[in-house]
């Protein structure tokens, strides 16, 4: 039986659609679509168990793949099978899972799974733009308590003119990569990297996209009335009692407002709340506490947060005791290991990030192997979050999901200032040693004195600030936060981290809990970012003013070379033996690859000693050395023949030629030893390749006066034999009668 087909259609205005198809595939999922746009195809699956778990959150997973078969391609390595997912995979997901989880209920913890798949790629489609559209579309075509349709677009920005879903060529062009997710009502993530745009520019960005995305939205709407929308189902919510609820609240807000507006430090901070808590929960009986379960916790978290927020709200005081647009106190320090090839240790407040660069070869880039991206990446920054650094004992297991999108987020905000013509491949490592705030910012600020301090000439220095916003609809109050703690970014209503230079914004980061924030006052909160960012940049300069002219001793020093590619065989030798050797005898380390454009071999020269350095590119010049007919050389002899002596370019060791015996003098020489002997050194005159020898031909009596009353010797008549042949012959075999 062929299956009935819903399917609409979004115009995407210049010639490019966006079609959402349901009830082909995947029908037993409890909501299933095909989003297409041109020859990229993502299939997403949703589920979600009639069962509510045991836990107090919503256990919800968004898993994003791309299917190598989609390009036509085998998976790289070993195992021929799509395995753990790659950055580029996490960083899809978590940009899908951060606008889909607020719009779950609060008390809605049924197990759910989001599966969004590639299946088929387009070179010219970008297929992330795309998953949080099919993401929602699927939900919509369930029975899942969801609040609204969402979806999330990216816009770009070439010549001025503004572009929705622009290709990965038309990215190469942009000097914006914003990933935007919204409702119809409310703008709700912003993640993204700029070229130094200002606040405004970045304001007029968000508000395109969202109306790309009020399209879809209602696209996704009108799909779901003709499939036949499905009963939101019935789920078993928490208990709930207003009596208790505002029992707690009287009994807590009071003294945790006290607590708050004293201003403490976070270890005091949180003893104190604990201790609110506990002695709440001790004027319960044990049997009231057995019947209320977990409510008690759960209203006094909703006290104290209403305490906290109200205290900025009308005193315009922090849970530190600083004002809204206070900066903690920084200190920085550059140079700090003495082995890494430049370090940093960057602190603000209770948050800190050593920051280390190491400098290398092409051969120590990042290769990147997607279905949707081959590549490399020359610069690049890993960020580590040890338990530690907040003070919890927890296992390790790998690198996880927030570590890889915190890193590329700082990645995204120091890129755009590594100068184009930068010869190495520079890797930045973050270790997060103390964290009560943002830690991805302060990698960014470590991450920038780390580079100077290599000696990487950022074309400028680069800060971030975390931003969060208070606000109340009744009243119409609210406060921007600058340089957030980490229990203002759990009670705020929007977290926002911002980065750039003095000029302009290079990457943010944001998710706003709020419905209809305004742009005056998103605006408004990215201007005073900006004046916290400034601040910042100030410290981080008044530590290291500029880039280190050169890189520490102990560093490697990179010098590139170009050669033609007739030359990349005698630099390798035969089975790679001319480089390895060198490489020992130089101790670099030598890397060649070819310039696709001008097809010509980059030769990449890594070492710490100079002299190792210089005599790789003495080899290359000596590969390379091409004598100029007419020209002067000098030689030294190296080889005595009977019939001459075999002599070595001074300029180009190595590059040999035979200097005929006939050559040496202008007189008779019997012995070549009579004229010349190993290890003399004297001029040559370079005749360029003989007609008959077919070998280049150089001459010292070129450069010799002739004797007085020298006589040339006329040439010896060669009469040709019967065949037209000259008459002498190497084999002169016996005539047969």
């Amino acid at each position: 039986m062929i299956p009935k087909v819903y399917k609409e259609v979004i115009d995407l205005g210049d010639g490019r659609e966006i079609s959402i198809e349901t009830g082909k595939l995947a029908k037993q999922a409890h909501g299933s679509v095909v989003v297409q746009s041109g020859k990229c195809m993502l299939l997403c699956t949703v589920v979600s168990n009639y069962k509510q778990s045991d836990v107090d959150f919503l256990p919800l997973t968004v898993d994003y793949r791309e299917k190598f078969a989609a390009a036509g391609r085998y998976p790289g390595g070993f195992f021929k099978r799509e395995a753990r997912p790659s950055n580029g995979e996490i960083l899809t997901m978590r940009l899908v899972d951060r606008v889909l989880r607020p719009l779950f209920p609060k008390d809605y913890h049924s197990e759910t799974q989001v599966m969004i798949q590639l299946m088929s790629h387009d070179e010219d489609v970008m297929p992330d733009a795309m998953a949080g559209l099919a993401a929602s579309a699927a939900i919509q075509l369930s029975d899942f308590p969801f609040e609204c349709a969402i979806s999330e677009a990216r816009v770009g920005r070439i010549n001025g003119e503004f572009i929705i879903n622009p290709s990965r060529a038309q990215l190469e062009e942009s000097d914006i990569d914003m990933m935007i997710g919204a409702s119809a009502d409310s703008v709700m993530m912003v993640e993204g990297e700029m070229d130094e745009i200002s606040e405004e520019e970045m304001a007029e960005a968000i508000k395109f996209a969202h109306e790309a995305i009020k399209a879809q939205c209602a696209a996704q709407e009108k799909l779901a009335k003709a499939f036949g929308k499905k009963e939101v189902r019935e789920y078993e919510a928490e208990n709930a009692d207003e009596d208790l609820a505002k029992k707690v609240h009287d009994m807590a807000y009071d003294k945790v407002y006290a607590v708050a507006k004293a201003g403490s430090a976070k270890q005091q901070r949180s003893a104190a709340f604990s201790e609110i808590k506990d002695e709440i929960t001790a004027s319960f009986s044990e049997e009231e506490q057995e019947g209320y379960g977990n409510l008690i916790s759960k209203y006094y978290r909703k006290a104290e947060k209403a305490a906290v927020r109200d205290l900025t709200l009308n005193e315009g005081l922090r849970l530190d005791g600083r004002k809204t647009d206070e900066i903690r106190p920084i200190w920085c320090e550059v140079d700090y290991l003495p082995s890494t090839h430049g370090s940093s240790v960057f602190t603000r407040g209770e948050t800190q990030a050593l920051a280390t660069v190491t400098l290398g070869t092409s051969r120590d880039s990042n290769q990147i192997d997607m279905p949707s991206h081959e590549g490399e990446e020359r610069f690049y920054l890993h960020y580590n979050f040890p338990p530690f650094c907040t003070g919890e004992a927890r296992p390790i297991r790998g690198t996880s999901r927030r570590e890889i999108g915190h890193g590329n987020l700082a990645q995204r905000a120091l890129k755009g200032m590594v100068p184009e013509d930068c010869p190495y491949t520079v890797r930045v490592v973050s270790e997060v040693l103390e964290s009560n705030g943002s830690s991805s910012m302060a990698t960014v600020c470590s991450g920038t004195m780390a580079l100077m301090d290599a000696g990487v000439q950022l074309k400028k220095p680069v800060s971030g600030i975390a931003m969060g916003l208070i606000s109340d609809a009744d009243s119409g109050k609210y406060a921007v936060l600058s340089d957030i703690l980490g229990d203002e970014d759990h009670l705020g209503d929007m977290d926002f981290k911002v980065t750039g230079t003095a000029d302009g914004i290079t990457a943010c980061q944001m998710d706003i809990k709020v419905k209809g924030l305004s742009y005056e006052i998103l605006v408004k909160a990215l201007q005073q970012a900006r004046d916290g960012r400034l601040h910042i940049l100030t410290k981080l300069t008044d530590t290291i003013s500029a880039p280190a002219e050169d890189v520490k001793p102990h560093a490697p020093k990179m010098v590139t070379r170009i050669i033609p590619n007739e030359f990349i065989g005698a630099l390798i030798g035969p089975g790679g033996k001319v480089i390895q050797e060198l490489q020992k005898e130089t101790g670099t380390t030598i890397v060649i690859n070819e310039d696709p454009v001008t097809e010509e071999g980059i030769v990449e020269i890594l070492g710490t000693d100079q002299d190792g350095i210089d005599a790789v590119l003495a080899k290359i010049d000596s590969i390379m050395f091409k004598p100029e007919v007419g020209s002067v050389y000098e030689v030294k002899v190296i080889k005595m023949l009977d019939f001459g002596a075999v002599v070595e370019y001074m300029e180009a060791p190595g590059n040999e030629v035979l200097l005929h015996v006939s050559e040496l003098a202008w007189e008779r020489t019997e012995n070549v030893s009579d004229v010349v002997n190993m290890g003399d050194v004297f001029d040559v005159k370079y005749f360029g390749v003989d007609a008959r020898t077919r070998k280049d031909k150089v001459s010292r009596k070129a450069l010799l006066p002739k004797p007085e009353g020298y006589v040339e010797r006329p040439p010896r008549d060669r009469k040709p034999n019967n065949r037209g042949r000259d008459n002498r012959r190497n084999d002169r075999r016996p005539r047969r009668d």
